[in-house]
Formats: structure tokens, sequence, C-alpha cells
């Protein structure tokens, strides 16, 4: 995307991707209103919706008594946004869209296989050593953008600390074929809070549009790896949570660790982090992606406005200060929160949650403040104030 973003700023763009291909393992789905305003200005939403699942509502649940806590509609945002839904569309997509709309600029240039091992940079440009299928190389830019993921080996050598924690418990990820609307009666998106066993639930369309759905847990803190992924152990997980007669439909499983991290520093020089790269956090809300692609289109317009505008590099700091606080009040914080609100424990206080969820959405003021701030609508506008 900021590739992309920069090209479409009249950037002589170069793209170097690590992986041979593009990773099309479950990922991020989840896209937010303030996201689809950019991808619209990109050029990508028209293919983007159609390869994915409007959901206009996401629904708060309580796990022991399989009841509905809450439900929020996205429909109160219809005079804040053109796009007042959320859109369920996997990440493999919007990046094989991302490549194939890049491919038609003739200043833009993608290599697979590429990773990049060393970077250094003088007052006039970035230099980075490139080890690809043909040997080691070197390419040379004004400025470098590196959105090379939460082990990033540029913010490494750059020593940029990454600042946070890692939570004790994995996240597991299990996709089946079975139908929860039809099996629960929720909708695309629900958060189900258990004092035991949390649950995320939402649809997503698949890479043949029919439709299946992801299911998020957290693992025991010392269940071993193999145990977790097993067939069976995914399959008790999915009975406790909705029993059926038959065993679920599994297609896909995975266990990945989760961080809340944020970088010291977005801007080093010439070199700028963006994306998992600068932050990273637990997955609950669906805002990692989303942010990610908001400072992808910000960092390029900025660079727009620093060089072909006037405005000077002095404005090139302004990435950081707009990007990492954002990152701080709506990412950081949203995520942590929102983990919280699916496992607590103590019981006046799990109720205490629940009653004002159910406050907020009952009041159409604060309903709608609520979702401009889970769909990142505050965020873009707080970040325009921004100097």
């Amino acid at each position: 995307m900021a590739a992309l973003a920069c090209a479409q700023k009249g950037f002589s763009v170069s793209l170097f991707e690590a992986q041979p291909a593009i990773d099309d393992s479950p990922r991020a789905a989840t896209t937010h209103p303030a996201t689809l305003e950019m991808l619209d200005r990109l050029g990508l939403i028209d293919e983007y919706i159609t390869q994915g699942l409007v959901a206009r509502y996401v629904q708060f649940w309580d796990r022991p008594t399989r009841s509905k806590i809450v439900q929020f509609d996205h429909a109160v945002l219809r005079d804040e946004t053109k796009f007042p839904f959320v859109v369920q569309t996997e990440q493999h997509k919007l990046v094989k869209m991302g490549i194939a709309r890049l491919r038609n600029y003739p200043d833009a240039t993608i290599q697979f296989e590429t990773p990049v091992t060393a970077v250094s940079q003088d007052t006039n440009g970035v230099t980075a050593t490139l080890e690809g299928p043909s040997g080691r190389s070197e390419a040379r830019a004004d400025y470098l953008i590196a959105a090379d993921g939460g082990r990033s080996a540029i913010r490494g050598i750059l020593n940029i600390d990454f600042e946070g924690y890692t939570w004790p418990e994995r996240f597991l990820v299990i996709t089946v074929l079975d139908d929860f609307e039809r099996i629960l009666g929720c909708c695309y998106r629900n958060y189900i809070a258990d004092p035991e066993e949390w649950a995320n639930l939402f649809k997503i369309s698949g890479d043949d549009l029919k439709g299946r759905w992801r299911v998020v847990f957290p693992a025991k803190i010392d269940e071993a790896d193999e145990v977790a992924l097993s067939v069976d152990a995914a399959q008790a997980r999915l009975q406790r949570l909705l029993p059926t007669p038959k065993p679920y439909e599994i297609v896909h499983r995975n266990l990945y660790k989760v961080h809340q991290r944020i970088a010291t520093k977005f801007r080093c020089g010439r070199i700028f982090l963006a994306g998992d790269s600068a932050h990273i956090n637990n997955s609950i809300g669906g805002l990692g992606l989303n942010s990610g692609i908001h400072d992808a289109v910000e960092l390029a317009e900025t660079l727009d406005q620093a060089i072909n505008h006037g405005a000077g590099e002095t404005l090139l700091d302004r990435y950081e200060r707009r990007r990492r606080a954002m990152n701080i009040e709506f990412v950081q914080q949203a995520t942590i929160v929102n983990k919280k609100r699916l496992e607590e424990r103590e019981p006046s206080a799990r109720q205490a949650r629940f009653d004002e969820l159910r406050a907020i959405a009952h009041d159409p003021q604060r309903h709608r403040e609520f979702l401009l701030r889970s769909s990142l609508i505050e965020s873009v506008r707080k970040a325009s104030r921004i100097s």
C-alpha cells in the first residue's frame, strides 16, 4: 500500500519483498470505514468490496449464558463517512490487488525473493543492500520505507527500540466451513466474553467467495504448540464454544504470539518505519492492518507535500508526530481494553463492563462516538490537527 500510494503521487518506486510469493495464509481481514476511504482514494475499493463481505453490525456476547450483550450498528455513521460499514476482505487479496495496480506504473518495479540485508544513508539518499536470486546488489533512493514486519531487520539495523511487551498466552485461529450465523444467530463480527476462554468469531468470504468462519481463542500458557494445533484440541475448543451434532469442518489452524509494542521512533533521517515494523498489537478489534494502511497513506501524502509541493523536509517529522501518537491512543490502548473486556474474571467488574457497553449502545450519541473511535474515523480527524 505504501508503494502504491507513493507511485500515485508521482514518485519512482522500487518494492523489495523478501518472500518468493504473496503469503496467502489467514491473516488480517477486518477493514474499518476510515481505511475504506483510503482504499477508495487508492482506486481499490470496488474490487476490495467485491472480494469480501460487508459487515454492518458488530456484536458482543456472553459465552457462559450464550446470550447477546449488545449490538452496534455502523449505519449510525452514514453522515460521517462514505462507508458506514466494515468490510471483511482477507489481507492477501488486498496485497494482490495493490501489486496488480502497482504494475501499471512505468516508474514502479517489484522484486520478490529479495530481502534487504543492510542500509546506510547520507545527506543525499539511502543505499540498501539486497540479496536476490542473482546474488548481492545495491539500490539507491532518496528515501526508504521499512515495512518489513514485526521482526523488522531495518529497525534492528537502525537500533530503534521496540518498546512494550508480549502477552503470556498465544492466540489460536481456527477456520471452519460451518455457518455460525445459522448455529448461533450472530452477525459477521462477534466478540465473545468469557472468564475462562473468550473467543472472537467472524466471517470471511474465502478465495472461493463461498464463505467461512474464523474463530480466535487464547491458548493456555503452558499448552504445547502441537497440542494446541491438533485437530482433537481444535474440535474440543469449538464444541465447548458451540456444541454441534457433527464435528466441525476445519480447514485451517494457526497459532501465534501476541505483542503490544511500538517503536520509539518512526523516522530516522531518510528512513521511515511503517506497519508492523513500527507497531504491533493484539488482533481484538481488527486494528493492526488498518493502522498499517494509515501509515502508508499518511507517509505518501507527507512525502508528496514535502517534495512535490515545496513544504520542505522539515515537514517529514510530522509523520512520526501523527502516526506514533495515533497508534498509542487509538490502537495500543484500544486493543488492550478490548482484550481485558473479554477476559475479565471478577464478577462485578465483568458485569460493570457489560452494563457500560449496553449504556453506550442505547444512547444514540455515545453509540455514534463509540463507532467513530473504533472505526478510526476519529483517529484520522485528530491526526489531521497535528501540525
